[in-house]
């Protein structure tokens, strides 16, 4: 059966697994205080160009956008996000568990709109009430979006213009960001993106790693967020798991080579769909490929390969989502285009 229900669904790169085996036995201190730890914040800050900033590691994307989400805002504060955005879909609700709303707002192909986003922060502003109501006190987009799409740094720019405007942090959630990032539709670098925004993650979860995710604070961490980390059940004991994966991860170039070649895969894929004659629902320059089908074409498709039923398309088609990921190879994509009827 063929794969393509996500990019999380094998282990982890083996130049990760060589690096964990062969520091196995050594003895060393806890909770990200160990060498490799530290070598790893250094190369990721090397590699994002904001030498002075901070890094810590957590161990999944959830875990991530709650602990970071609550150290940012006050008590009567929001999340300002995307109305398809991650952490206003598919956290179960995990930024309201912690006492903060998440403020949708309207986007378009998974991006949040610079012009709606100005647009709700000074209406927000007019409104005589607002005392009364929850503050935005930051702003959350991803890269790229769930929808696989991505930002142009001058959206980016802008965004990050509005934001600062308004004293709010940007948060931008990179579960993927190396996809985005290595995607020939990218005008952006990881320096550049790192100098736009106040926080980020580099997503190692689903970028070869066996879980992990680096965020990145490019211009200073809030006071005590190593504590705000213990304090939401975040913090590993054992830090050498994320720090040793992330080391490797960042030498080399690795995450940026496997990136690139899930997105040599996607494309591959994406032309694979586009031969047989398949609409797509989106046209994702990412590892995430959206493709319209009938409930039949899915049925038939379903007996050789698993993807994941995404959206309703009408009375009788379905939006569905193949996945490609760093372990993808040439030999998955052949078999989906040997099995893929011709429409």
């Amino acid at each position: 059966m063929l794969f393509f229900v996500n990019d999380y669904g094998e282990g982890a790169h083996e130049a990760i697994l060589a690096h964990l085996a062969e520091t196995n036995r050594e003895h060393l201190m806890g909770y990200g205080s160990d060498p490799y730890t530290t070598r790893a914040k250094e190369k990721i800050l090397a590699a994002a160009g904001c030498p002075g900033g901070d890094v810590f590691f957590i161990s999944g994307g959830t875990q991530t956008n709650e602990t970071v989400i609550s150290a940012y805002l006050r008590s009567y504060e929001g999340a300002v996000a995307c109305s398809t955005g991650h952490i206003a879909c598919h956290e179960a609700g995990a930024i309201e568990h912690s006492g903060h709303k998440v403020l949708t707002i309207p986007g378009h192909a998974g991006k949040m709109d610079p012009a709606g986003l100005e647009a709700y922060l000074a209406a927000y502003y007019a409104d005589g009430n607002h005392e009364h109501m929850v503050f935005p006190g930051l702003v959350y987009i991803s890269y790229p979006t769930e929808y696989g799409t991505l930002y142009t740094k001058e959206e980016l720019t802008e965004i990050s213009r509005i934001a600062h405007a308004y004293h709010l942090p940007l948060y931008v959630d990179g579960a993927r960001l190396g996809y985005g990032l290595m995607s020939p539709a990218s005008d952006i670098t990881l320096p550049e993106l790192a100098a736009l925004c106040d926080v980020f993650y580099i997503g190692g979860t689903k970028v070869g790693a066996l879980c992990g995710e680096a965020v990145v604070f490019p211009h200073g961490a809030p006071a005590h967020f190593l504590t705000h980390v213990k304090q939401h059940g975040a913090l590993l004991a054992k830090g050498r798991l994320l720090g040793v994966q992330f080391d490797a991860l960042f030498t080399d170039d690795l995450y940026f080579k496997i990136s690139a070649h899930a997105i040599r895969m996607a494309m591959k894929l994406k032309q694979v769909f586009l031969d047989k004659g398949y609409p797509l629902f989106i046209d994702s320059p990412t590892n995430q490929q959206f493709v319209i089908l009938t409930k039949a074409e899915a049925e038939e498709i379903a007996k050789h390969a698993q993807f994941e039923v995404w959206e309703p398309h009408g009375p009788d088609a379905m939006v569905v989502r193949f996945a490609v990921s760093w372990a993808t190879e040439d030999a998955d994509i052949d078999a989906l285009a040997a099995i893929l009827p011709k429409k």
